[in-house]
């Protein structure tokens, strides 16, 4: 998870620049489209690869998973070499890697199925634990792949004993939850390009830092989390996660009276070094427009964001997305009880994929067109839905073994 985590980060804060570096034609709109292959892969792999572990040892899907991983990664760094389509070769390079990322939902079942469910919130967290499988009070049994024919599993419970409705909501808000955090990963970097006049170079730079920060917020939030939840439960804490994005994006709303620089000043400037260099002989094309395109007419009348405000949605996302991410599975692992949940897993996995895929290609059409004021106002109110949501049916969401009574909560 770690490794395959630092991967995607590095490519996404590097990606835009990247685009825009080996294919000129590529704009905001394709890049949206190009985040969001990388989470079809990963949408359509992780039930075939659940439902693989959930028959057959889980070192063989993850072995298959990471192979087509480093293929597509080398296929991605190469992406430059063909002469015409480049950027097309991107966007397939990132859909098998996306694929192969796929493992994610064998990774999560296995730790669901290798911890106790007062274990489970802090190895959710950690994403590791012992190799045995448990029940939900500690209880060693044996693995899905190891039953015989005279011994029946008591990890095989009956479809209609689960919650369906709790099971929905769940994959319902870890839907939001992906998509929320997948808008914020696919415009950072265009954003401050065109807020800040940033240049590819800093934005990737200054990106990079950010982003390296709030991996380290992260890592003391799900400390946190962990002593949190057994304080006052996973419901709670999934709750204050999603206010405190709400909050994130609320500061994103441009206001004031100072407007982003507009590239239409770096053309003019170009236009006049092209004719110096013409008459000189010297080339200019190390010259990079900075600012926000003339194209996106929303930069004449939107505000622009400040730096402060990008910063401080930055720390408030970095807080609260890592809350809601693992309690939304941790959650839902919880509401499964001891059943084989490599396909249940696979499922959440593409119900995330599909939010990430979703995701860029909806900022990079709303903010291309609309601009920042449309696209964070739609995101605070999809945040005011989650909530919702979570509150009506707070009462369901509950573990497994606690409806069935075997566990007091």
């Amino acid at each position: 998870m770690f490794l395959s985590s630092v991967g995607f980060t590095i490519v996404i804060t590097s990606l835009w620049p990247y685009l825009q570096l080996i294919d000129v034609s590529a704009d905001a709109s394709f890049l949206g489209w190009v985040v969001a292959a990388y989470s079809l892969g990963q949408m359509i792999a992780s039930p075939l690869f659940g439902l693989w572990s959930n028959h057959r040892p889980r070192k063989e899907p993850l072995v298959c998973s990471i192979i087509i991983n480093l293929s597509a990664n080398i296929y991605y760094a190469y992406a430059y070499l063909p002469t015409k389509d480049k950027k097309f070769h991107i966007l397939m390079s990132r859909a098998f890697v996306g694929f192969g990322a796929g493992n994610v939902a064998v990774v999560r079942s296995y730790v669901a199925g290798a911890t106790s469910l007062k274990e489970r919130t802090s190895a959710m967290a950690n994403m590791s634990a012992c190799q045995h499988r448990v029940d939900d009070q500690g209880r060693q049994i044996r693995s899905i792949n190891e039953i015989s024919e005279d011994r029946v599993d008591i990890s095989i419970v009956p479809e209609e004993s689960i919650d369906q409705v709790a099971v929905l909501t769940s994959n319902i808000l870890f839907f939001v939850v992906m998509f929320i955090f997948a808008v914020f990963e696919t415009i950072s970097t265009p954003l401050s390009m065109d807020m800040f006049a940033w240049t590819r170079k800093e934005a990737v730079l200054y990106n990079g830092i950010i982003i390296c920060c709030i991996g380290f917020e992260s890592i003391l939030v799900f400390l946190v989390v962990k002593v949190a939840s057994q304080r006052v439960g996973d419901r709670p804490v999934l709750l204050a996660g999603l206010a405190i994005i709400f909050c994130g994006f609320f500061i994103l709303l441009p206001w004031g009276n100072h407007y982003p620089k507009i590239q239409w000043a770096d053309l003019k400037n170009n236009s006049l070094l092209s004719r110096a260099s013409e008459a000189t002989g010297v080339s200019n094309s190390s010259f990079e427009p900075t600012g926000c395109p003339y194209e996106q007419t929303w930069c004449q009348y939107t505000p622009t964001i400040h730096l402060a405000q990008y910063l401080s949605s930055d720390i408030l996302i970095g807080v609260g997305y890592p809350a809601c991410n693992v309690m939304s599975y941790t959650l839902y692992s919880k509401i499964l009880g001891p059943k084989p949940q490599g396909v249940y897993m696979g499922w959440l996995t593409a119900s995330g994929s599909g939010a990430r895929t979703l995701g860029p290609v909806f900022v990079s059409q709303v903010y291309t067109i609309l601009g920042p004021r449309w696209a964070f106002s739609l995101i605070c109110s999809m945040v005011v839905g989650a909530i919702i949501l979570l509150s009506c049916l707070y009462h369901r969401l509950i573990a497994f073994s606690v409806r069935h009574g075997s566990i007091i909560e």
